[in-house]
């Protein structure tokens, strides 16, 4: 093999080099883009109401109301909703017997 080959450390310190130069050029086209939203935003008196958005950041997942009990359990008062995977107390049972009125 000849002595102008590329060894494996080099390559990896070209891959670190090219990423730090990608980034940088990500953060200065982000900023570039930034500023010309910005301008136009100005220009045209636009408002981030306008573009849908509330200003606020989303929080994660939403909560849901919990489900009413559809089937309680007398001998113990435990429920089940009807929904999900049925509750042991439930198992090999008519539902009926334990549907609340």
């Amino acid at each position: 093999m000849g002595n102008n080959m590329t060894t494996y450390k080099e390559l990896q310190s070209q891959i670190e080099k090219l990423q730090k130069e990608a980034e940088h050029a990500r953060k200065n086209e982000l900023a570039n883009a930034i500023a010309d939203i910005q301008a136009k935003m100005k220009e045209f008196d636009i408002h981030i109401e306008d573009l849908g958005f509330n200003g606020k950041k989303k929080a994660g997942k939403t909560t849901r109301k919990p489900v009413a009990a559809k089937y309680r359990n007398n001998a113990t008062g435990e429920t089940w909703s009807g929904r999900g995977k049925p509750p042991k107390w439930m198992a090999g049972q008519d539902k009926a017997q334990y549907l609340i009125k």
